[in-house]
């Protein structure tokens, strides 16, 4: 069954926003799709919360997103993501197992 890497990031300080939306969607997005190996990736606002921030990462075999924490890939991307947001972005994330699914 697949599986999506999720990373939820808080942008507390409005003023960030529209760089952080631009530096996710032009840099960081499509390289740690790359570097993760992901078949698909997509980002989001939070419509509840409009500082939240969800990026998916899905692959096809749960294992995979399992290997993500402590990888060599992840540990770059989270340096990367540090040295461009500091403090100014807190994160967290998650690996979710996909239970079902039904398409239209």
């Amino acid at each position: 069954m697949s599986a999506c890497f999720i990373v939820r990031a808080q942008v507390a300080d409005a003023a960030v926003k529209k760089e952080f939306d631009r530096w996710y969607r032009d840099e960081h997005l499509p390289e740690a799709m790359k570097a993760f190996g992901a078949q698909r990736a997509w980002r989001g606002w939070s419509e509840m919360d409009a500082s939240v921030h969800y990026a998916c990462y899905e692959f096809d075999d749960v294992a995979r997103a399992r290997a993500l924490p402590g990888s060599a890939a992840l540990k770059r991307l989270v340096a990367e993501f540090d040295r461009a947001w500091g403090d100014k972005v807190v994160r967290s994330r998650d690996v979710v197992q996909v239970a079902q699914r039904i398409v239209k």
